[in-house]
């Protein structure tokens, strides 16, 4: 099962949650196991049996505001009861007051307990999306992904095909780089896969002969981007003259990653090939066809109706 650590949720930068630490310090390698969140809700009146260990627990304005309201004596036991099941962590939002028996039982029994200052409608959206992101199936493929045209194109093929200096001359056409040498992807519900690079190695390509160049610095920022979702597989391969190679496109061929078929080319690299003008026609005909046109199957279409026609002006010829 895919979890993080609640302790990742203070080291975030990028989905700006915005938490301060109130008590359970001693909990923060607790694990989350789901990426949706959890409001106490019917818990907050002694009902705790629809509580999840594996999720994290909101508590907005709403249920603050119900828990304050509480007798003393009624408050204590129901906090109590809470805090007694094996929670992964708690969040105060709106920068409301943590009661103190709260702090008092979530520091007792090791749960990490957060205040935000955030809307909890804000903070739920901002968490949900950081789940998402940390707790989908992932893996890393050996390729470069490029995003040509508005498509996100992965290319892959053996070590030294010309697969980044494919890409190097896409970027110089005016495409973008999202990742060299280590495509890191993760499948978002129901079957989307997003690719995206490691921190190490972020806008560098390494080109034989050149060595490692950064490409934001070259080429500015309009030359890259952080994540792509993965529209086409292309795979270069070396030209074999006695190798069948699609000359039609007729059928769609599909590459497996995480469970998700992705549309697949493989193209023959040989002297004389442009391989870089092929990625680029390969992008614009994605294109044509998310809009329902199939040049392929247009042409047969085409050709069938004039060979009907052909053979039916001969058999009129002929009976005459």
């Amino acid at each position: 099962m895919i979890s993080i650590q609640v302790a990742e949720l203070i080291k975030d930068s990028e989905y700006h949650l915005n938490l301060e630490l109130v008590a359970g310090k001693q909990g923060l390698l607790k694990k989350i196991t789901i990426p949706r969140i959890q409001k106490p809700g019917l818990a907050l009146t002694g009902d705790t049996s629809n509580l999840h260990s594996g999720r994290l627990q909101v508590l907005g304005k709403s249920e603050i505001s119900y828990l304050n309201g509480l007798p003393e004596k009624k408050l204590r036991s129901v906090v109590e009861k809470i805090c007694k099941i094996d929670l992964s962590a708690m969040v105060i939002t709106r920068g409301n007051p943590v009661p103190d028996i709260l702090v008092e039982e979530a520091e007792k029994n090791s749960i990490p307990l957060f205040s935000t200052n955030l809307l909890t409608s804000t903070f739920i959206n901002r968490i949900t999306k950081f789940l998402e992101d940390k707790l989908t199936a992932s893996t890393n493929v050996h390729g470069v992904l490029m995003d040509v045209f508005g498509v996100g194109i992965m290319i892959i093929g053996k070590s030294g095909i010309g697969k980044s200096e494919a890409a190097l001359d896409l970027i110089l056409r005016g495409h973008r780089l999202v990742a060299d040498d280590v495509v890191e992807i993760k499948k978002k519900p129901p079957s989307t896969l997003s690719g995206m690079s490691s921190e190490i190695i972020k806008y560098h390509m390494e080109i034989r002969g050149l060595g490692i160049i950064n490409i934001e610095d070259l080429f500015g920022v309009a030359a890259i981007r952080d994540r792509k979702v993965i529209d086409i597989v292309v795979e270069l391969v070396d030209w074999d003259p006695k190798a069948e190679y699609d000359r039609l496109g007729m059928e769609e061929q599909t590459y497996p990653i995480l469970d998700v078929r992705v549309p697949y080319l493989k193209i023959p690299v040989r002297p004389g090939r442009n391989v870089t003008t092929i990625i680029e026609v390969a992008a614009r005909n994605h294109l044509l066809k998310q809009r329902g046109h199939f040049s392929a199957q247009e042409f047969d279409e085409k050709l069938s109706q004039d060979l009907q026609a052909r053979d039916k002006l001969n058999k009129t010829l002929w009976n005459s």
